[in-house]
């Protein structure tokens, strides 16, 4: 026990190991906030859609030599999210099936942009690091850090100013919209802040892996509790242990931040599921 804390304080000593352990947790705090929200109006793979989006974009910044990705990045997800959530309902092509073209089309132009105009001698390291994550969220630069923190707190605190509103277009948007609620503006919202998590998540669990970090949380939740801010509490804390613990195991154990993270999602949504089943049959 000893040597594993002598060897947390080695790792901790170093700066990008701490601001790998901020990012995380702001990420995570802020990815299960919407994720029940997303749950239950049935977008649980909006975050594996719009994260294909933005491993398309990234591919254009490469194409374009841009250092900065997220100036392409975060506007052309958080257009994606606005056709989605916003108005996927009022077109013909349902939103399922807007969200299965847009997800395959934005993945299969991304990876042929990249194999086609490539500047880098291990194009498949790089396509394996920005769909699985890898170890870039052990190497963020101060500038990302603090564009995360802010992020991440402007995430918060919209969430927090709108959650009666966001509540509301959640469990009944015809009876919101009813009562005199621009639900339109709401799911606008919605879908701005789940384009601004996707981005920043993309540095922790890669592509591939954000509906996990977006869905187990919140399903977790569920297993347990029925009021709506309970789930949501649970979920938090549940997403925060799971980044937390992911990342310290990851970088003891040298395994992919990402997908230690998701595992550890995996295994609280079975005990949950369990334990939800025993309160159950208590109860009856």
């Amino acid at each position: 026990m000893n040597d594993i804390l002598d060897t947390l304080r080695h790792y901790f000593s170093f700066p990008f190991v701490r601001y790998a352990l901020v990012v995380g947790i702001l990420i995570a705090l802020c990815s299960s906030l919407l994720g029940v929200t997303l749950v239950l109006k049935r977008f649980s793979f909006i975050g594996d859609g719009l994260s294909h989006v933005a491993f398309g974009a990234i591919a254009v910044a490469a194409v374009f030599g841009l250092t900065n990705e997220t100036v392409i990045v975060m506007p052309v997800t958080i257009i994606a999210a606005v056709l989605l959530l916003k108005r996927g309902q009022d077109t013909r092509i349902k939103g399922d099936a807007s969200l299965a073209m847009l997800s395959v089309g934005a993945l299969a132009i991304g990876y042929l942009l990249m194999n086609l105009f490539s500047k880098s001698s291990n194009v498949s390291g790089d396509v394996c690091s920005t769909l699985f994550g890898s170890t870039s969220i052990l190497t963020l630069s101060m500038a990302e850090v603090w564009l995360s923190v802010i992020m991440s707190g402007v995430v918060v605190v919209v969430f927090l100013l709108f959650y009666h509103k966001i509540f509301a277009v959640t469990f009944d948007e015809t009876f919101a919209r009813a009562t005199g609620t621009r639900t339109d503006i709401y799911n606008l919202i919605v879908a701005v802040i789940t384009a601004v998590i996707i981005v920043l998540a993309m540095n922790l669990v890669g592509s591939l892996l954000i509906s996990a970090l977006i869905i187990f949380p919140a399903l977790s939740a569920m297993r347990l509790f029925k009021n709506f801010r309970a789930v949501i509490l649970c979920s938090v804390i549940i997403s925060v242990i799971a980044a937390g613990s992911g990342i310290i195991i990851s970088i003891l154990a040298s395994t992919p931040v990402g997908s230690t993270i998701v595992a550890i999602d995996i295994v609280v949504f079975i005990l949950f599921y369990w334990l939800g089943k025993l309160m159950g049959g208590m109860g009856k």
